[in-house]
């Protein structure tokens, strides 16, 4: 059989876009898919409020993942879960298939004739199997206007280029557990004294922007009653609007403001930011005050193990 040297680069160059990507040293983890309301600017900020003590990691309105990729996997038992079964598919390909997924994302078309089909696919709920229904979804994410998953608006670009971040996060995600539950359900199921929740809902009257999403005002009340009556700890991340602010006005909880890019206002205006609140039933402080007093206190040689254990850089 003869084999052309063309064939030959073809292969080659295919093998180099599947090579696995590995991080250096320090470098920060992201996730291999955009999702609206995604906490890519805000990651720092979350991570550096969360608790000191947790065995059990719960992230209920998963998403992106954004929060969950950057976070130290460490030792602790970590939960994501999202109400839309096609983002929770997708997160179980990703985990269990990366290579079946990547080969069915090969030759996907940009175009807005395939994504009007494929979007139509997904929206009469026709049988696929898990991973084409993934791929679809994938595709879906990546040439929508803000990920919006709604109408076609993507530039140009190669999907192979997303074949490394698929492996990176397959590699992330093997020991993480994916479910597909209604938020008060799962916070029942896994609600222990040692538990850590992180809650990113769809934002206040924002709820038309997330697809197969319904979230009512009844749901941020339904929240808001699950998280205060919880035995564990919760951090939540939601818009700054009067509404929140009066739902969690309660003893025990803590709302601080914060702000991040509002990243589709900067095409318009430079510089615009999007006010935040972050909303805790515990000292969003502590894990910062700990580990300045193990260096003020405690032998130097001893901190610089127990931060490198914890996977912690603090400057």
């Amino acid at each position: 059989m003869r084999i052309r040297l063309q064939d030959c680069y073809k292969a080659a160059f295919f093998r180099l876009r599947l090579r696995p990507r590995f991080r250096k040293r320090g470098e920060q983890m992201n996730s291999f898919m955009s999702w609206i309301g995604g906490k890519k600017a805000l990651r720092d900020e979350i991570v550096l409020r969360f608790p000191v003590e947790y065995s059990r990691y719960i992230e209920v309105f998963g998403g992106g993942g954004w929060v969950l990729f950057h976070k130290a996997p460490e030792r602790d038992f970590e939960v994501y879960n999202d109400f839309n079964p096609n983002l929770a598919n997708l997160y179980r390909c990703v985990r269990d298939h990366p290579k079946e997924l990547c080969d069915e994302l090969t030759y996907t078309l940009n175009s807005r004739l395939d994504f009007d089909y494929i979007r139509e696919m997904l929206h009469t709920k026709t049988e696929l199997p898990d991973i084409k229904r993934a791929a679809y979804f994938y595709q879906i994410i990546r040439e929508s206007y803000a990920s919006g998953l709604d109408s076609f608006a993507s530039q140009p670009h190669s999907m192979w280029n997303n074949f490394p971040l698929i492996h990176e996060a397959a590699r992330r995600l093997q020991k993480v557990v994916i479910e597909n539950k209604d938020f008060e359900k799962l916070i029942k199921q896994y609600d222990r004294p040692e538990s850590f929740f992180y809650c990113d809902p769809p934002y206040y009257d924002t709820e038309d922007y997330y697809e197969d999403v319904g979230f009512t005002r009844q749901d941020h009340e339904r929240l808001a009653e699950s998280l205060c009556n919880m035995q564990g700890k919760f951090l939540l991340s939601y818009n700054d609007c009067p509404e929140i602010r009066e739902l969690y006005s309660r003893d025990g909880v803590v709302i601080e403001s914060t702000s991040r890019l509002s990243n589709i206002a900067q095409r318009y205006e430079a510089g615009k930011q999007y006010a935040e609140l972050l909303i805790s039933n515990y000292d969003t402080l502590e894990r910062q005050q700990h580990f300045k007093q193990l260096t003020l206190f405690d032998d130097p040689n001893e901190v610089t193990e127990i931060l490198k254990e914890r996977k912690i850089i603090w400057k």
